[in-house]
């Protein structure tokens, strides 16, 4: 098979398990990769593009489908979601990515025919052929960009950040994303050699996309890939040199590095097996070294005792709205029964880690989401309860990154100009202690 057909067929075998099967876009990215790579060696530009076209149609998914719906006289056949799949990277391709038109029709058509829906090749070329024809015309509706958002979160975010901010937002998450470093020491040094520029708070930033492994300094550990946003809890410890540390929900353990880095003797605990193998292989290389401890949380803290630790770093498992741009699957696997379920985890998993702080001791919960119900409810919720005590951020972060209530809030369109931001959502606490 010719190599342009080889990696559209690859990212038509992700999307279809993804969309159908509820796969995961890391792990079914992975393994598809590594399956063909045993065949035949997949070249680092086809890897990139793979992933790019893939992520690109899944953030614009809901676009592309309308547009769909606009060039078919009638639906397709259910069984014929192959022929979906093709029409929409095609469209992918053609509308954000800027692949020559010719190209994109002629792979489209010839993946069809060397498939079982070869019967479907004349309307693939007639649907894609009308697209270049009519795409001003289909595509000058205002606000379609919002069609690639869950309707029940919409709906969230309108209501806590109104109909004009929610539109940045959702810009903000269908745009690809930058690959930021956290490095070890010389920022200003890594920053020329990874061809990045160094935003406020020392994280690197690096436009162009490529194969992580083959960059300077990763096989000597100089450097990790960790967002701008998901670098920031651990620096509202202020300091955790020579502190027991606690980092609940650890994996991948770019937030456990950090903590290494900045001095603290590190208890890693994550409830995945191969979660926590994945951290302490990034651990290694980074020549790092930490306690590491598989274990549901909740068991863990029963097992602890009571003022164990100078400080703990919960990051909460949440919906991961906030990471769109970078895992758009999150799109197609969160409904909104799934916030019900998690904050009631959140709440219990706070309340569970604040006994084990010595006295004096923070605790740092975070989320990578910004929908208020796993972010500043649940925490003036504990607060009203008597359970914990806010600690009002200050100067640690960028003053237009803290809240009213003095949480950390990074919406998606924050820093828009250099490239945009994850999600993110993180409260400082100290408990409140029995008298």
């Amino acid at each position: 098979m010719k190599i342009e057909l080889r990696s559209r067929k690859i990212c038509l075998d992700i999307l279809s398990a993804i969309l159908r099967k509820s796969a995961g876009l890391e792990d079914e990215f992975s393994r598809i990769i590594d399956l063909e790579d045993k065949k035949q060696k997949i070249e680092n530009r086809d890897r990139t593009f793979i992933r790019l076209l893939l992520t690109t149609s899944l953030r614009r998914l809901g676009e592309i489908d309308f547009y769909l719906t606009k060039l078919l006289d009638k639906p397709l056949p259910t069984k014929a979601f192959f022929i979906q799949d093709v029409l929409r990277i095609s469209i992918a391709q053609i509308l954000f990515l800027k692949t020559p038109e010719h190209a994109a029709v002629s792979t489209a058509v010839e993946l069809v025919k060397n498939s079982l829906f070869k019967g479907f090749s004349g309307l693939v070329n007639a649907v894609l052929h009308r697209f270049i024809k009519e795409q001003n015309k289909i595509c000058s509706i205002e606000s379609i960009e919002t069609s690639n958002i869950p309707q029940w979160l919409l709906n969230i975010w309108q209501k806590e950040y109104g109909i004009e901010k929610t539109r940045k937002i959702v810009s903000a998450c269908l745009k690809e994303a930058p690959l930021d470093f956290t490095v070890k020491e010389n920022p200003e040094f890594w920053a020329e050699k990874l061809e990045c520029k160094v935003l406020a708070t020392g994280t690197l930033r690096r436009e162009k996309s490529c194969l992580v492994s083959n960059l300077p300094g990763y096989e000597e550990g100089e450097w990790w890939i960790q967002d701008f946003s998901a670098s920031l809890p651990v620096k509202l410890f202020q300091s955790v040199t020579g502190k027991k540390v606690a980092d609940v929900c650890a994996a991948p353990g770019g937030k456990t590095a950090q903590l290494i880095l900045n001095g603290a003797d590190v208890e890693a605990i994550d409830i995945s097996k191969n979660r926590i193998k994945r951290l302490e292989e990034n651990l290694s290389r980074l020549k790092y070294s930490s306690k590491t401890i598989t274990q549901d949380a909740l068991e863990w803290a029963l097992c602890q005792k009571k003022k164990s630790f100078d400080a703990i770093l919960l990051d909460a498992p949440c919906s991961a709205t906030g990471t769109i741009r970078r895992h758009p699957d999150v799109l197609f696997h969160r409904k909104y029964e799934d916030i019900e379920r998690l904050k009631d985890l959140q709440y219990n998993l706070l309340k569970a880690m604040l006994p084990l702080l010595k006295k004096e001791g923070v605790l740092i919960y975070c989320v990578c989401s910004i929908i208020p119900d796993e972010g500043v409810q649940l925490i003036d919720r504990v607060v009203q309860e008597r359970l914990a005590e806010r600690i009002c951020l200050t100067n640690e972060i960028p003053l237009e990154l803290i809240s009213q209530k003095g949480d950390l809030l990074v919406t998606p369109d924050c820093y828009s100009d250099d490239g945009g931001c994850d999600g993110f959502f993180a409260a400082r606490l100290k408990k409140v202690e029995e008298e």
